[in-house]
């Protein structure tokens, strides 16, 4: 695999562009340090850039690097810890046993090294030069029968194509259990570094797989029994009467077999195709009024509260039963300190009991 330049040079040949901060001169002028980079975030949901089919990049932030190394599924060029005057701690030397133990160079460049080579992300100062992780082809996925387990979640993804987005979902994916994730194999983002450390390093260790035909995949799973659910903003009126595909808010879905959910691209939802192929919609309804344009949420929120209000159902999800065991055994001499943690808990928290009561 060939490396990178040394650190400090002009050009990182990954993406061939120049190593300098967009905000810099303005910074040094007195203007407000990341003023224009606070300027671009509304161009979040577009396309990342694209990168090139072959070659190496650089993966950047501590849980990205050394979930990449735990899960070996990319080889490692060299590793680059930022210098500094204090001996490494924590998980920062437990990265570098993890690199020593497979014999991969470490380098330990400055600061300033690193936000240049990193194009000036939030990179902990960790980077570590690897060759691409891409979605392995859904025919590679386990012959997994509705049968088998009738509690399966499978997310699927058409057509995401900001990477803090497609980050996120992983995450929250994850975090929730979700078993695997397929994306569309046209229109969507790679995965790239910034989706790994978005993920904050799922993106490492998941199942992603993907389809060049995510409609046939959804119609062949359904043929086989599994629940194909779609997902479509806070329908009106008009919508939902005219809907031929039932519409249920999420609270009210009742998971009893295995289930697709499908999620569509952040600013034209789900395509015709994709939308025809599914047995049920799911919405999430807003908790007040809402003014033209803002009707929906960001996809990677949606996909976090549809995927707790599905996943809670699933047997053994920490939800209120352990809470109320907790609150009501004083023989349990920890009860009183769990039951206070729990309490802070956001998914546990009074409110959330209520809207689960709500939702049946």
């Amino acid at each position: 695999m060939p490396l990178l330049p040394a650190v400090g040079a002009g050009t990182w040949p990954c993406c061939g562009l120049p190593l300098t901060r967009p905000f810099s001169q303005a910074t040094r002028r007195g203007g407000r340090p990341g003023g224009e980079e606070l300027g671009r975030l509304p161009l979040d949901d577009l396309a990342s850039v694209p990168r090139p089919a072959e070659g190496p990049e650089l993966l950047f932030g501590l849980s990205p690097c050394l979930l990449a190394l735990q899960a070996a599924r990319r080889r490692v060029a060299r590793l680059l810890l930022q210098a500094c005057r204090s001996g490494l701690q924590g998980q920062r030397a437990e990265l570098l046993r993890a690199a020593e133990a497979r014999a991969i160079p470490v380098l330990r460049p400055r600061r300033r090294e690193l936000d240049a080579l990193c194009r000036h992300q939030v990179h902990q100062g960790v980077c570590m030069e690897v060759s691409p992780l891409r979605p392995r082809p859904w025919a590679e996925a386990e012959a997994a029968r509705p049968g088998d387990d009738p509690q399966q979640l499978w997310l699927v993804l058409e057509g995401l194509q900001d990477p803090r987005n497609l980050g996120a979902v992983l995450r929250s994916a994850h975090f929730l259990g979700v078993d695997k994730v397929i994306t569309s194999r046209r229109n969507s983002c790679p995965l790239t570094p910034v989706v790994s450390k978005a993920s904050a390093g799922a993106m490492e260790v998941m199942d992603v797989f993907s389809t060049d035909d995510l409609a046939g995949f959804l119609q062949a799973r359904a043929r086989q029994g599994w629940l194909v659910a779609g997902t479509v903003g806070c329908p009106g009126p008009e919508i939902a009467s005219s809907s031929k595909i039932p519409i249920t808010r999420c609270l009210d879905f009742l998971w009893d077999r295995p289930t697709l959910l499908v999620l569509g691209n952040e600013g034209s939802g789900l395509s015709r195709a994709v939308q025809a192929s599914c047995q049920l919609l799911l919405t999430i309804l807003p908790g007040r009024q809402l003014p033209p344009g803002l009707e929906s949420l960001n996809v990677s929120v949606a996909a976090g509260i549809l995927l707790h209000s599905i996943c809670s159902q699933r047997k053994g999800f920490p939800v209120e039963g352990r809470r109320e065991q907790l609150l009501h055994d004083p023989q349990d001499p920890s009860a009183s300190s769990e039951a206070a943690r729990a309490a802070q808990r956001p998914g546990l928290s009074s409110g959330s009991e209520k809207e689960s009561q709500d939702g049946g």
